[in-house]
């Protein structure tokens, strides 16, 4: 299988997979649960509108009014005077979160409660939701079936028939609260309390509301009273709901005429706003919580009651007026104990760790708050979001499996912050809801897929080597080191690795070769060739030539670049410490074979050919000539800063850039010194001055990099590098350098 089908094949997949996930009913639970809860968190608290005011039925009430904390055991003439206070405060709503549906053990106080309702001509009381009995009818078997159907539980007639308007507020029965029902279709399309709240709130610009309507389309207004003061609310709203509903364009229509009316202020302006929005929204809202318990503005309802009409805010709280505001009137504790006591409290993202969690009529005025502001929680548009869980996971799928385990985990964990800062930035500024768990799980999921795959890729790619290997332990034969060789790629006749290669070179060979007996000679370069499998067996190395006394070795059974490296560098030590064993060994000064070392690390080709392998490419080239800089260097070990980029544990001395023989990229040289932990004081201190005075050099600093040099001779008098910069500085002295500086140049001799 193409590998671009199979970046296609998972990237489709972990798309889709979030596409579906997000459809079921479980993708919304996961983002409602834990998606919601982070954005809350990440936003936290804000600002509640200072419309709203919430009047508490609290533990400080109770106590000063010598009350109990139960809301159902309040004398009715004490919300009288309550009505009569926020009505004297000037009051535009007033919502009581109690319910009202038995007579009281003193008829007198239901009465002054109706008046007080009734006088004040604004109040809006909560009703029960409850499943009533509608009778018998008989199924297509004509078997009897009793029939239920969800309605309003009838409030006192006395106190119902003086109110502007009832309403249920029904909560969803959650382990937590994230929504509420606008209308409640189950009950007949009704609306809620909040609805109508707004509803009365926004009477003050309902004949522009009538206005604009008939402009959109005459017919309609025919149905609504143009005096909203005539109007029946509960009957205003549900005809309002069903126009809208039943003509989807109205709401454009409207917007539009809107946008070129000059009359309205923008204040009123935004009203209408939120009635549009309301009447042609969805059923139900997921609530914009301001805060935890309490972040609508609160006042005891003891204070409230202290209220006198010639000094109205003598008793509230710094900054608290009622003038022209929603008042929601319930209990609300303030502590956990008393929330134990009556029970009217609901779990949100916002509860307290303390058990606090945020009250029945709290919830409602924060539901009013938002169709007031119109920033209820707006979940992004279902086409919109299965876009994005798609060409999320479409990408991630395809991106991952190009790159390797490192790079994706860099390039997960920014997705991840930047897609998560998005979602909270809309979620802040704009109140829009993306799915947040899905899409994260979306990455991790492409991520493990993708190590899996690229794991079993190279799992397959292992069994193919099975083949190759036997191969090449049978071109290698007994002349050469037979361990396992476990890293070739592929099974052809030829083959791309990346590879540390080592070659040696033994200098006055030729000399040698001439003075002594061939035979004599053989066994000495067979004795030779063993010192040197030793170091190369040892270190995993596989000698892939040897002719007279060079040697050609590379390592290709470690995954790791860093590994196969840091082997070669040990090689290389090992090996010329036991080159010099073996010459002090030798009794026959004239038998001495001083061995130049050189170290390159690239990319190279494995070749079968005539029943053996060998390995050629530009690395092979390069690291032959770094081999025979050694020479011009008066060296014993070098190597090109590919093999060392990222080993710490060689000591190497810096020698440059260098144009070897027949080429014409520099290469940078360094000097293979010792194992850094057994490295001596004047090995450390060469390396340091040397630094220092080769970096004056490359500064054409002719003087300080002669002097550095000297001082170095004095210590290390045949010290090859610093032999060699020092006529270089004696050279360029006199005459300045040309061409690419501060490249050197070693000749062909």
């Amino acid at each position: 299988m193409a590998k671009w089908f199979k970046q296609l094949l998972l990237g489709s997949f972990i798309g889709l997979f979030g596409v579906l996930v997000y459809l079921l009913p479980f993708g919304l639970e996961l983002e409602e649960k834990f998606g919601l809860n982070l954005l809350f968190h990440l936003r936290g608290a804000i600002t509640a509108p200072v419309d709203v005011i919430v009047v508490a039925i609290d533990q400080p009430s109770a106590t000063q009014l010598d009350l109990p904390i139960t809301p159902r055991l309040w004398p009715r003439d004490l919300h009288a005077s309550l009505i009569e206070r926020l009505t004297e405060a000037g009051a535009r709503v007033i919502i009581f979160d109690l319910i009202f549906d038995t007579p009281s053990a003193i008829p007198e106080n239901d009465k002054k409660l109706a008046h007080a309702i009734k006088a004040a001509g604004n109040v809006v009381l909560i009703e029960r939701l409850v499943y009533r009995d509608t009778g018998l009818f008989l199924d297509d078997e004509q078997k009897q079936n009793r029939l239920f159907e969800e309605g309003p539980a009838p409030l006192l007639p006395i106190i119902a028939d003086a109110t502007e308007a009832r309403a249920p507020f029904p909560l969803p029965k959650a382990e937590r609260v994230n929504d509420y029902w606008t209308f409640k279709a189950s009950a007949g399309d009704i609306p809620t309390a909040p609805v109508i709240a707004l509803q009365i709130f926004t009477l003050p610009i309902f004949d522009d509301f009538v206005r604009l309507l008939h402009a959109a389309d005459p017919t309609i207004t025919e149905q609504l009273s143009s005096h909203s003061k005539d109007s029946d609310i509960e009957d205003l709203v549900l005809t309002l709901r069903h126009t809208f509903i039943n003509q989807p364009q109205l709401t454009q229509k409207i917007q539009t005429e809107l946008n070129r009316d000059s009359k309205m202020s923008l204040a009123e302006k935004k009203m209408v706003i939120s009635l549009l929005n309301l009447y042609s929204g969805h059923e139900k809202n997921y609530l914009n919580f301001y805060g935890p318990p309490r972040s609508i503005t609160t006042v005891p309802y003891y204070q409230v009651l202290q209220l006198h009409e010639n000094n109205i805010d003598k008793n509230l709280p710094e900054g608290v007026d009622f003038k022209d505001k929603v008042v929601f009137v319930g209990f609300s504790g303030a502590t956990q104990p008393e929330q134990d006591i009556v029970r009217d409290d609901y779990h949100t993202v916002f509860s307290n760790p303390d058990g606090l969690f945020i009250s029945g009529v709290e919830i409602a005025a924060t539901a009013f708050a938002n169709l007031l502001e119109n920033k209820p929680i707006r979940p992004l548009a279902l086409s919109g979001a299965l876009g994005i869980l798609f060409l999320l996971g479409f990408v991630m799928g395809v991106v991952f499996l190009l790159l390797s385990t490192r790079e994706s985990i860099v390039l997960g964990i920014f997705v991840i912050s930047i897609y998560t800062f998005c979602a909270y930035y809309l979620f802040k500024e704009a109140a829009i809801w993306l799915p947040v768990m899905i899409p994260l799980s979306q990455i991790l999921f492409a991520f493990i897929l993708a190590e899996i795959q690229k794991h079993h890729l190279e799992k397959k790619k292992s069994k193919q080597l099975e083949i190759q290997l036997a191969e090449i332990r049978k071109s290698l034969g007994s002349s050469y080191p037979n361990r396992t060789v476990e890293r070739i790629l592929g099974n052809k006749d030829e083959q791309g690795i990346c590879s540390p290669c080592l070659t040696t070179d033994v200098a006055g060979y030729t000399t040698l070769s001439e003075l002594m007996d061939s035979r004599d000679l053989g066994q000495l370069i067979n004795e030779y060739r063993d010192v040197l499998k030793n170091p190369i067996r040892q270190h995993d190395g596989h000698i892939m030539d040897m002719i007279a006394d060079s040697m050609l070795a590379i390592w290709i059974d470690n995954p790791e670049n860093s590994a196969l490296r840091a082997k070669a560098c040990q090689t290389s030590l090992d090996l010329a410490a036991a080159v010099e064993r073996f010459n002090q060994s030798q009794s026959d000064s004239r038998l001495l074979l001083p061995t130049r070392i050189g170290l390159h690390f690239g990319e190279m080709s494995l070749r079968r050919g005539d029943g053996s392998y060998n390995v050629i490419g530009d690395v092979v080239n390069t690291a032959n000539r770094i081999q025979g800089a050694n020479k011009v260097l008066k060296t014993r070990i070098l190597l090109s800063s590919d093999v060392v980029n990222g080993l710490d544990g060689f000591l190497t001395r810096s020698l440059g850039d260098f144009i070897l023989p027949g080429k014409t990229i520099p290469v940078r040289l360094l000097e293979l010194m010792a194992y850094r932990q057994s490295a001596s004081e004047e090995q450390l201190w060469l390396c340091e001055i040397f630094m220092r005075t080769l970096n004056a050099y490359q500064l054409q600093r002719w003087a300080e990099a002669s002097q550095g040099f000297y001082d170095i001779l004095k210590v290390f008098p045949t010290d090859g590098p610093t032999q060699f910069f020092l006529s270089m500085c004696l050279r360029y002295k006199d005459v300045p350098p040309t061409g690419s500086w501060p490249t050197s140049r070693i000749d062909s001799k």
